[in-house]
């Protein structure tokens, strides 16, 4: 049975130094809380996986030297502009940046939940992304004639990382209709969870709960933390904090500026 946490960082000690963390788009479930939490502890040397894109979450990561690896499609602040620290860590160098697409990871993470070592997708050849990405394999379909496809490697992540709504005693976990939160479950060793409130009652058993509920059999922890996903949005229950990010945008833009946003909003010391 999956631990119902009594802190954050007890349910965030499954995810270690150079682990394959994986986590989700922003209007998924971000545990923002659970990033900072890992900034402060000093997590590093992350290989993070973004299924299929990434904002403050990997730039904050990013910026506090935490991932040695990225691989999605985009990392972007959407109307803000660009993620700044991604922008300079990829300029600079810094990280290893493995360039996908939306449906590549996709069908990457679908192969380990379907426990397959590859699989196959249409729609890359042609493109310059198969030029960067030698572990991505053009072989002639064995069933037509002069007909490629690509083959991708499975991506197996140690621990994936979101935010839920709720979850029950015995680590059931409601995730309404955000379904790829499930293949992310599924393909990962362990998942580690965060939500807004625990639910009295089994979820599981609720008919009008139970199909948007991930089965506690696939978490390995769960931790209580109200507005986990601030300033990123969490569906139905809160928006995003425009302000917010609007003030790391203009923070971000400089090493300095990040450094004194790192010490008002994840250590949390006041500015002086």
């Amino acid at each position: 049975m999956p631990m119902i946490a009594r802190t954050l960082d007890d349910a965030l000690s499954a995810i270690a130094d150079g682990c394959l963390l994986a986590v989700p788009r922003e209007s998924t479930g971000v545990g923002m809380a659970a990033t900072r939490a890992l900034i402060r502890r000093g997590i590093k040397r992350l290989s993070l996986v973004a299924l299929p894109t990434s904002s403050l979450q990997a730039d904050l990561l990013i910026g506090a030297g935490c991932v040695e690896t990225l691989e999605t499609s985009a990392v972007s602040l959407g109307e803000f502009g660009l993620a700044p620290r991604f922008t300079a860590a990829v300029m600079a160098g810094t990280i290893r940046m493995k360039d996908a697409t939306c449906p590549a990871l996709h069908a990457a993470f679908q192969a380990s939940e379907k426990g397959v070592p590859f699989m196959p997708l249409r729609g890359l050849i042609g493109s310059d992304v198969l030029d960067h990405r030698p572990d991505w394999v053009v072989m002639n379909n064995p069933f037509g004639n002069n007909d490629p496809i690509v083959l991708l490697p499975a991506i197996k992540p140690d621990v994936t990382l979101f935010h839920a709504p709720m979850a029950d005693r015995a680590g059931n976990i409601w995730i309404g209709r955000q379904r790829e939160l499930v293949t992310m479950a599924h393909a990962s060793a362990k998942t580690v969870v965060t939500v807004e409130k625990i639910h009295e009652g089994n979820l599981l058993d609720d008919p009008q709960l139970a199909a948007g509920t991930l089965p506690g059999f696939y978490v390995e922890s769960v931790a209580v933390v109200e507005r986990g996903c601030w300033p990123l949005p969490l569906p139905e229950h809160y928006p995003w904090d425009g302000e917010h990010l609007k003030e790391y945008a203009k923070l971000a833009a400089t090493e300095e500026g990040f450094a004194s946003y790192l010490e008002r909003y994840v250590y949390e010391r006041a500015a002086a």
